[in-house]
């Protein structure tokens, strides 16, 4: 009688762990299925909007990978073979290399798109379909590439860090050249309406960002000039800043130039941002960094670096497509034909019926290229700009990423005093 009532205790625990594990199961498939459902729905979601939103998506989760890896990642590719090739490497090597592998795998994934895209011009053409749907199989695409980019070898890393640093400069080209374009078109947009309401505000923009700009100088002259140290170059750094902003102002208000005090103003602020930039990125130690180049510092350049790169992405697409733009590809439609990044729906879906082909809002290829840029640029941010790093804790230290930050506010105003004295110096040209 026991043993038949332990049999049958045990056959009923049996039933019961097999009923939990049907029960299980279909409640794993149930999510399984709502997990790709939800996939299949996001996909769909952004093949119907713009296609440009789940591009800069990508581009985002990206820069959080990057930095995930530099922070937690150097243990995990100690282990891997093929990476850890000598005992002499530091952690400071791994947290590099982690970036530049996401930043490799990132590149391929829009340099691929930007290969693919060349000589789209209307949305009959079957790759304006790739462009805007796709995204399950993009996604996927994607991630393979940034898994493979920690299989290759460190000589293949090493050769992209090199390139990483041309094409970085180059993003920062484009960066400043979208800067100068997007003030003379807030400018131009403010005078057109005519209004006396729209004077004043622009005056008053110009005036505030006039004050911004030398008082962050001024700021600058406290942190990074401390009493009892010899700090010419900083002091140097800061007066050409100041020199600068005040030229502006002279060149744009003289009467023979066609120029405005708003973006003079913007862009004498914005050389007194990367200037700041450049001198908070001295090496710790360096008597003349008052800032002592904290890890609060660090984070916060690193914050304020990877936002001007994302906004600068999505300003250059939602510029691409305009023929006013210093960007705009020969193929691009007018200004006016352009859509917002929010509001457009996708073109290529649902038009083939059509006889009558409809050419492309911007440029693809030239889309894709400033995500491979702005890929190669990101990594420059998180490794300072060199193949070793002076700490782990800090990031874009060193006198590298000091003299790349004075150089990008050099050339902004050697940019913008050209875009006010060419047209005076050469009349007869069409600039714009």
């Amino acid at each position: 009688m026991y043993k038949n009532s332990i049999a049958f205790n045990c056959g009923r625990r049996e039933k019961v762990v097999s009923v939990s594990i049907i029960i299980m199961s279909c409640c794993l498939s149930c999510c399984a299925s709502l997990t790709c459902g939800l996939c299949t729905s996001a996909a769909s979601c952004i093949s119907q909007k713009s296609a440009r939103i789940g591009y800069c998506v990508l581009f985002g989760v990206s820069l959080i990978v990057s930095w995930i890896l530099r922070e937690v990642g150097a243990p995990l590719l100690e282990k891997l073979p093929w990476i850890n090739s000598s005992d002499t490497h530091t952690k400071e090597w791994y947290q590099i290399q982690a970036v530049l592998r996401v930043s490799l795998g990132n590149f391929l994934f829009f340099g691929i798109l930007a290969l693919i895209m060349i000589g789209v011009k209307d949305q009959n053409d079957r790759r304006d379909s790739w462009h805007h749907g796709g995204w399950t199989a993009k996604i996927v695409i994607w991630i393979l590439l940034l898994v493979l980019s920690f299989f290759l070898p460190d000589v293949v890393i090493l050769v992209y860090g090199f390139i990483s640093k041309f094409g970085a400069g180059l993003f920062l080209l484009i960066q400043v050249i979208i800067l100068l374009d997007f003030t003379h078109s807030w400018n131009d947009a403010w005078v057109e309406k005519d209004e006396q309401k729209w004077y004043i505000a622009l005056l008053a923009v110009s005036v505030v960002c006039y004050i911004g700009a030398f008082t962050v100088s001024g700021i600058l002259f406290i942190w990074f000039n401390p009493s009892g140290y010899d700090c010419g170059l900083n002091v140097f750094f800061l007066a050409m800043t100041m020199i600068l902003a005040f030229s502006f102002a002279v060149i744009a208000l003289h009467p023979k130039v066609n120029g405005s005090l708003l973006p003079a103003s913007v862009i004498s602020l914005y050389c007194a941002y990367v200037c700041y930039t450049g001198l908070s990125s001295e090496p710790r130690g360096y008597e003349c960094n008052g800032l002592n180049r904290s890890r609060a510092v660090s984070t916060s350049t690193l914050i304020l670096g990877m936002l001007t790169t994302v906004l600068s992405v999505l300003y250059s697409a939602l510029r691409a497509g305009s023929s006013t733009t210093f960007l705009s590809p020969p193929s691009s439609p007018r200004a006016g034909e352009s859509k917002p990044l929010i509001e457009e729906v996708e073109e290529g879906k649902g038009k083939k019926e059509e006889k009558e082909a409809r050419p492309v809002s911007y440029s693809y290829s030239f889309f894709h290229l400033i995500f491979a840029l702005a890929s190669m640029y990101s990594a420059m941010l998180l490794s300072g700009w060199t193949s070793t790093s002076e700490s782990s804790d800090l990031v874009d230290v060193g006198w590298t990423s000091v003299w790349v930050r004075i150089g990008t506010e050099w050339v902004t105003a050697g940019l913008y005093i050209w875009t006010l004295l060419a047209p005076f110096l050469f009349p007869d040209r069409q600039f714009f």
